[in-house]
């Protein structure tokens, strides 16, 4: 027979300030403003007006709120419509809602958490980020590719010219297109 435990959150309330580290066996919601390192075994909520200046690990991390430093989701982190992250995001899944605001770096798949900080050092392995405009929040998911600094700047060279050629293939036909009328 499974082992039933009850599922318990702990909510720290609108009104409330704290400076310094908090630890949950299970799940939190935060609601009000924090300063410092959050550590859970299972799902951290930043809810709607809280604000936290703290690294946040967890099972699962959902912002609603303001978080400024990193996240580290051992499953998954989402950020819905209201959220405002400044810090790096490490997760398996990252959800991105339309309208959320996300400054920093991520790495997200299965690899991603072998690559966080105090962890064995691997390449990282890419993203993808697929966008749209709809309802419905944007998925970013793991593709394998090479990140290596070198083969990186080798990319963004390449981008550049062809932006570059671009240019000058939309230059020339609007110069065509004068000339001939």
């Amino acid at each position: 027979m499974a082992e039933h435990r009850s599922a318990t959150t702990t909510v720290i309330g609108p009104d409330t300030h704290i400076k310094g580290e908090m630890v949950f066996d299970s799940s939190a919601r935060i609601l009000g403003t924090f300063e410092g390192r959050i550590t859970a075994k299972g799902e951290v909520e930043i809810g709607e007006g809280a604000a936290c200046k703290a690294s946040i690990e967890a099972t699962t991390v959902i912002v609603d709120g303001l978080v400024e430093g990193d996240v580290m989701a051992t499953e998954r982190a989402q950020l819905n419509v209201k959220a405002r992250v400044v810090g790096d995001i490490v997760a398996t899944t990252l959800v991105v809602a339309e309208g959320a605001s996300f400054i920093g770096h991520c790495r997200v798949g299965a690899d991603a958490l072998k690559n966080a900080p105090g962890r064995e050092e691997r390449p990282a392995a890419a993203t993808e980020v697929t966008t749209r405009r709809a309802s419905k929040p944007v998925v970013v998911a793991p593709v394998s590719v090479n990140t290596k600094t070198n083969d990186l700047e080798a990319t963004l060279a390449g981008l550049e010219a062809r932006l570059a050629g671009l240019g000058r293939r939309a230059s020339n036909a609007t110069e065509t297109a004068d000339n001939g009328a």
